[in-house]
């Protein structure tokens, strides 16, 4: 059995056969917490590695405890499998990471609506779906968070006039974090949304941008992970209703950020959508 800061805790991530999602389950089950990893991935992809079996393997082979569960948050009976085997094989649920994404910028005049209910359905229906699900188990633990992966909300025309279907999808997810905050305060529960502030080196980014790209614009994804498990750490009833950046969560814990960087010329480094050019640095 691992020990740690959330050992007797039971986390589910979505979207966690790879990048951010896989990066936070690693980080959650190192310090002790049970973790359900929900995502589609069953079977490696062409160019892009990681399976939601192989990620559960990397935590079983660290001595963590681990349930992968394959599903799709597009799925209402999915969605409730998934939390109903949590509860079931760990006695409960405390925190849940609404991970998973679809990501398009096609811009409005191209993008087909097909699409654009992809964007919907996964980032801000599946978000709602799963918080909502969830909300019976977070109820009953002393310790219970919502961590969603959404940006902070700005009316910038330089973001709310790009990728608009992206977008709205994405603010949802951060309307939902405000919401859910106002919502669930009284019962003791935080619902806090986490962003990059810059690149982060996932397999995707890899894969579009390349691996120098990846290493001379990017930090390293443990960044995420590592402001994940601060948010995590705080108390529910006081750190609740943020829409905070992973450099804003590290500087307050005095966590120096070019500890992540993969290049040593920190100017390279590409700010994250949603955020000013000096975000981050």
């Amino acid at each position: 059995m691992v020990e740690g800061t959330l050992a007797g805790r039971t986390a589910l991530v979505t979207g966690a056969s790879r990048g951010i999602g896989a990066a936070i389950a690693l980080r959650f089950a190192a310090e002790g917490a049970n973790v359900a990893l929900l995502a589609t991935t069953a079977q490696p992809k062409a160019r892009i590695p990681g399976t939601v079996f192989s990620v559960a393997g990397q935590i079983e082979q660290a001595g963590g405890h681990v349930l992968p569960v394959v599903g799709d948050l597009r799925r209402d009976e999915d969605v409730e499998r998934a939390v109903a085997e949590t509860v079931a094989t760990f006695g409960g649920l405390d925190l849940v990471v609404n991970n998973a994404a679809a990501f398009d910028t096609t811009p409005t005049s191209r993008i087909t609506m097909k699409r654009y209910d992809l964007l919907q359905a996964v980032n801000a229906r599946g978000s709602f779906l799963v918080s909502r699900t969830a909300l019976p188990h977070l109820e009953k633990s002393p310790a219970a968070h919502v961590l969603s992966i959404s940006p902070p909300l700005t009316l910038d025309p330089r973001w709310t006039g790009a990728h608009l279907a992206y977008t709205a999808s994405k603010y949802a997810v951060s309307l939902m974090t405000l919401g859910l905050a106002a919502e669930l305060r009284d019962a003791g529960i935080a619902a806090n949304s986490l962003w990059p502030s810059t690149a982060v080196a996932t397999e995707g980014i890899r894969v579009m941008l390349g691996e120098e790209v990846a290493g001379r614009q990017a930090r390293r994804v443990e960044v995420m992970s590592d402001a994940a498990l601060a948010i995590v750490r705080r108390d529910p009833r006081e750190y609740t209703g943020r829409l905070v950046t992973d450099a804003e969560v590290l500087g307050a814990e005095g966590v120096d950020l070019a500890r992540y960087s993969l290049s040593d010329d920190e100017s390279q480094l590409q700010p994250s959508f949603f955020l000013p050019e000096e975000a981050g640095r």
